[in-house]
């Protein structure tokens, strides 16, 4: 896990420029950083910038950026099936390696096979590839978007990318202009709607498109492509057997290659079935000496401390309880927001930010999390509306009994107003109002008009499926891997997410809906595939808790200071009603959406004073 940037244009960039942004990116990677500029034919400049984060081969002969003959790479990331594509690459090509890191693997790869060779690698990477010989410079983002990678034009035609937009800012000489749009679609609509649309919080800055190749040319002409798009091919006759131990298989070998690494990994655990997952099987069918990382929620709604005590003691664990730290949170939410160029999305995000600092000072740097098993096996609370719809559809026996489950396993503990319903979808298969909740009210506290509604990509006819990968590829998880990545980079820990595998992801996307969810309980076949490996108390808990943490928890809204903070002057309030974030602040109790958008409101307020 490193951090890149670098330019392609007319200008010279002077070495001080060259060195601050190095030292910007010095979270990303503390261990080495250096860069390379070279010169075209027609005289522009080609800047590659680079840090590390040592993960794999530690000696510095994997130093980046990374050269062989007249082709330069810098690279963020991890390629995880490194050795097979090593070996390969070795019968084919007879290919003398001169290191042990996946950074060559990658660099030979690129050279033999151009971007279509990227469909061999497992991995998570945003890297650029400059080829001297004929002058293109070629950027790429992996399949799910782990690792992040921005870049700009500038009137000129300068081609500007970074890992973070400060230090596209830094070669720039410049920040670029808030995107207010963008804030309001933040505001009023929530995290969810952020990756809809090709935009960020700041004018003209975009992101290289997960699963794709952008190629810049000397000509000044950019070529986009997918070197892999997603398919939706569920196979009707998968028995529910081979569902679980077709699972189970790729499960073992996702957690396999993740485990690679010549430094200790540490575990993001809760009492759920995802991280559970990933820290059962590295302990118990890989005998790796896994230590988990836990927030202590303060809200007992959320709180899983029974069962992750229980988790560990099962199966001998190492364990570290990180209780949340409510001092100075203005102060410390501020950096945050300074760090991440952004509103932090919820407060969920800046407990985990806190939890990242337990990992850095216990000595790791690589954390796993289990991101996005719900967008693969099913998991959220609208996911058991959706299986009904389908069942309606599909058979009504099958409807009658599922219903009788949700009625016992999912209506009693269901809190959104929406999904209380069970016919909600059966009613109106377009009904989208559980997901924006209370965008309408929230576009009032704005000064000028601001409306946009729900959208969805369509990737699959079958409705439930399509609500998952509209979660996986454009909502949810973009917004997971946003922050994670950000938090982990703050202590110079890299982020890995074992359920976003390739071929876990064309598995599960195969898997009959109705198997999706059983007897009333989500992950169905998650839960049988781990049968054996995790203990049978986690796997047959029907909760889905998750995170939350109270705002009031951490802000005194009845200190004068908090207070004055919140409601002086500031930039913010030329785009929001100062009056309705008073009514907000006198309210004893707040609903669970108007706590999330204050906590949106002061995450904006933060961003709009750092960057105006």
């Amino acid at each position: 896990m490193c951090g890149i940037a670098g330019y392609v244009g007319a200008r010279e960039i002077a070495p001080e420029v060259i060195h601050g942004c190095l030292g910007l990116m010095h979270r990303r990677g503390p261990d080495q950083a250096d860069f390379h500029h070279a010169q075209m034919q027609n005289g522009q400049h080609v800047y590659l910038l680079f840090s590390r984060l040592a993960i794999i081969d530690l000696d510095p002969r994997s130093s980046q950026p990374f050269r062989v003959g007249k082709h330069t790479l810098v690279f963020n990331g991890e390629i995880y099936n490194y050795v097979e594509q090593r070996k390969q690459l070795q019968e084919q090509h007879s290919i003398g390696f001169v290191t042990e890191s996946d950074s060559e693997v990658l660099m030979h790869t690129l050279i033999q096979y151009g971007a279509e060779g990227l469909d061999e690698l497992e991995g998570m990477w945003g890297f650029a590839y400059y080829n001297a010989t004929d002058e293109t410079l070629t950027l790429s983002r992996d399949r799910f978007g782990e690792k992040p990678l921005y870049y700009y034009r500038d009137a000129e035609g300068g081609f500007y990318f970074a890992s973070e937009p400060k230090c596209i800012f830094q070669l720039l000489g410049r920040k670029l202009p808030i995107n207010h749009q963008h804030l309001y679609r933040f505001l009023v609509n929530g995290y969810k709607s952020l990756y809809k649309v090709q935009e960020h919080f700041f004018v003209g800055l975009q992101q290289v498109k997960t699963a794709h190749t952008l190629t810049l040319r000397s000509d000044h002409t950019i070529e986009e492509r997918p070197y892999w798009i997603p398919q939706f091919k569920i196979d009707e006759s998968m028995s529910y057997t081979d569902a679980v131990e077709g699972a189970r298989e790729r499960l073992l070998q996702t957690v396999r290659l993740r485990l690679r690494a010549d430094v200790p990994l540490a575990f993001c655990m809760s009492g759920g079935i995802d991280s559970n997952t990933l820290i059962s099987i590295a302990n118990n069918v890989f005998n790796y000496q896994a230590h988990g990382f836990t927030i202590v929620n303060t809200d007992e709604r959320y709180d899983e401390q029974d069962l992750v005590e229980r988790a560990v003691a099962t199966q001998g664990l190492k364990h570290t309880s990180v209780p949340i730290h409510h001092g100075n949170f203005l102060e410390q939410l501020s950096t945050l927001v300074q760090y991440h160029d952004a509103p932090i999305y919820t407060i969920s995000y800046f407990a985990h930010w806190q939890l990242m600092q337990a990992v850095h000072a216990h000595g790791y740097k690589i954390s796993l999390s289990g991101t996005a098993a719900d967008e693969l096996f099913s998991g959220y609370y609208d996911h058991h509306n959706l299986y009904l719809y389908q069942m309606h559809q599909e058979d009504q026996a099958r409807y009658a009994e599922a219903l009788g489950h949700w009625e016992r396993e999912v209506q009693p503990i269901v809190r959104n107003p929406y999904l209380g319903n069970p016919r909600y979808f059966i009613e109106d298969a377009q009904a989208r109002q559980h997901i924006y909740l209370e965008n309408e009210t929230f576009a009032t506290y704005l000064r000028q008009p601001f409306a946009e509604a729900f959208a969805e990509m369509d990737y699959t006819p079958v409705m439930m499926r399509n609500r998952m990968a509209n979660e996986l590829f454009a909502e949810s998880i973009p917004v997971i891997l946003h922050e994670d990545d950000l938090n982990a980079m703050y202590y110079s820990i890299e982020n890995r997410s074992p359920f976003l595998d390739r071929h876990l992801f064309e598995f599960t996307a195969s898997i009959p809906t109705r198997h999706l969810i059983q007897n009333g309980r989500a992950k169905s076949v998650l839960r049988e595939s781990m049968r054996g490996i995790v203990p049978d108390f986690i796997l047959d808990n029907p909760r889905k808790v998750g995170f939350n943490a109270p705002l009031f928890d951490y802000l005194n809204v009845a200190d004068p200071q908090v207070k004055a903070y919140l409601l002086d002057t500031s930039v913010v309030y030329d785009y929001i009603e100062h009056d309705k974030i008073e009514q907000l602040l006198t309210q004893p109790q707040l609903l669970n959406s108007q706590s999330k958008f204050l906590f949106s409101f002061i995450g904006t307020k933060m961003f709009m004073e750092h960057f105006s």
